[in-house]
């Protein structure tokens, strides 16, 4: 069903509505058609004294039947519909090659600038003062533009939270924004308004804030530090070589832990610089489904498992992070699968935690990804307003996940540090 099509049913239906009342209902149709695959007059027939309040009735009970009866009506967000089709994600497979590299005056001699040259000769290299506005107002085209610049504020800072839940004490290294991946739920399509891929040439000085730096430690016996905040944290080290000059950093520094979180299989600048017991490669794990669906251009769970069993034969330990869960049919025997692949293939004394965490997005993130993504299933779900103004299965299904998924991570890896992360303080103290 087009918007078209929901916005011409809704007026035959109610000719008299006003504009936000009609709006949410032709959301409503919008997204049961999307899901159930059904026509408008299927959705919402023609009744005698149908009004506005009846019709957002049966439609809301439509949409949300697991939540319609329990949840405040205020959590539903419905607003308009918009979509854009130049907005679409490109997903043809393609190699990373920018079109146009900015190189900041400043860093134009550094060892990442000549790396950057040598990759990519036929790039427009351009030199900039670092003010000049780079990449385009599409997210869909940042890969098209690579900034090498000198980072000045974001060094190290606590891991930004959502507002009122309850963190982990993780401590974030700000080393590049944007990635080569198209997940679907990442936030740094709504986030990201440099729409170029950003890495840094100065981690030297980014090493040296580390040194007598305060640091949260949270549950955890040392305190941790990750680079995959706003970017993969391996998908440019091949590029970047960052991991040559943090893990030798890190071995010197054993109070302290240092976790490269990604997708990719991008490992052999950390097999180069060899292992050590206090840095981490992490890895987000999901549903075949979800990977396969959601997660354009990354590696498949096999190829990210058995870069992991390389990675601890180097030394390292590992993380995996199933993180965002998402709720659908047969969710619970597609995530055992995976437990089970991971059990079968990593070594139980290598793994030092898992995080769990379900889907949750910003309301803005919702009308980017029906835009990027309009075929995608991962809003089908039902998402409420949460405790912290972020878009949440409701609680119950939580609940449910969690359930499921804790008992049988902390039954398949006894060892590991297994604990829910940005979630509301009272569920998670439920679990963790």
């Amino acid at each position: 069903m087009t918007v078209e099509t929901a916005e011409n049913y809704v007026a035959q239906l109610l000719p008299a509505l006003g504009v936000n009342k009609r709006r949410e209902l032709v959301r409503l149709v919008y997204e049961i058609a999307k899901r159930d695959g059904l026509p408008a007059q299927d959705i919402l027939p023609a009744q005698k004294n149908l009004n506005f309040e009846s019709a957002k009735k049966q439609l809301l009970a439509k949409r949300y039947p697991v939540n319609f009866k329990t949840a405040a009506k205020d959590r539903f967000y419905l607003p308009k519909l918009e979509i854009n089709p130049a907005l679409r994600a490109d997903l043809t497979p393609r190699a990373f090659y920018p079109k146009t590299v900015y190189i900041e005056t400043s860093v134009q001699d550094s060892e990442l600038a000549a790396r950057v040259r040598e990759a990519f000769p036929k790039a427009d290299f351009k030199e900039t003062d670092g003010k000049t506005q780079v990449g385009s107002p599409n997210f869909s085209h940042r890969l098209d533009t690579l900034l090498i610049h000198r980072e000045k504020y974001d060094f190290l800072k606590p891991c930004p939270c959502s507002c009122g839940s309850a963190g982990c004490g993780y401590n974030l290294i700000n080393l590049g924004f944007g990635c080569r991946f198209e997940c679907e739920y990442c936030f740094l399509q709504q986030y990201q308004n440099l729409h170029a891929v950003l890495l840094p040439a100065n981690l030297d000085e980014f090493l040296a804030k580390i040194d007598g730096a305060a640091f949260r430690k949270g549950p955890f016996d040392r305190p941790r530090i990750g680079s995959g905040e706003f970017t993969d944290s391996l998908v440019f080290d091949d590029l970047t070589r960052y991991s040559q000059k943090i893990v030798p950093f890190f071995r010197a520094r054993p109070q302290l832990q240092f976790e490269f979180k990604t997708k990719s299989v991008n490992i052999g600048g950390l097999l180069e610089a060899g292992g050590c017991e206090n840095v981490v490669v992490s890895w987000s794990v999901n549903s075949s489904k979800i990977t396969h669906e959601a997660e354009h251009f990354t590696p498949p769970l096999t190829e990210r498992l058995r870069a992991a069993c390389e990675a601890a034969r180097a030394g390292y330990r590992l993380g995996f992070h199933f993180d965002p869960v998402i709720v659908y049919d047969g969710w619970r025997e597609d995530y055992a699968r995976t437990v089970q692949e991971m059990a079968d293939t990593l070594p139980q004394d290598k793994i030092a935690w898992i995080s769990v965490g379900t889907l949750r997005f910003s309301r803005e993130l919702k009308k980017m990804i029906e835009n990027r993504f309009p075929d995608n299933t991962i809003l089908d779900g039902e998402f409420l307003l949460d405790f912290d103004g972020k878009m949440r299965y409701g609680d119950a299904q939580r609940r449910e996940v969690y359930q499921f998924l804790l008992p049988l991570l902390r039954r398949s890896f006894p060892r590991a540090h297994v604990y829910l992360c940005m979630e509301d303080p009272q569920l998670a103290a439920v679990f963790n």
